[in-house]
């Protein structure tokens, strides 16, 4: 069997990571991304027309206090108690 190249993980999952990273004993959190918002003039393959397009990056993946859990939140004090 070949080497594993990538993983994936569902949003619970990166929520409980970043709760353990952070520190986090209490509250409901969830996933946040901040996200920027640019254009250019793209071709679909050289030589192609152009055409304008928007290109949303992800600048940053953090957690927000929430009041329930979703399917992007954890509960701190379960995924990581004291």
């Amino acid at each position: 069997m070949g080497e594993i190249e990538s993983y994936t993980f569902e949003f619970k999952e990166v929520a409980e990571i970043l709760v353990k990273k952070a520190g986090l004993h209490n509250g409901i959190w969830a996933i946040s991304f901040q996200f920027a918002l640019t254009g250019a003039n793209i071709s679909s393959s050289p030589g192609k027309d152009l055409n304008p397009a928007a290109i949303v990056p992800i600048l940053k993946i953090g957690l927000q206090k929430v009041k329930e859990e979703t399917n992007l939140s954890v509960d701190a004090a379960k995924v990581n108690p004291e």
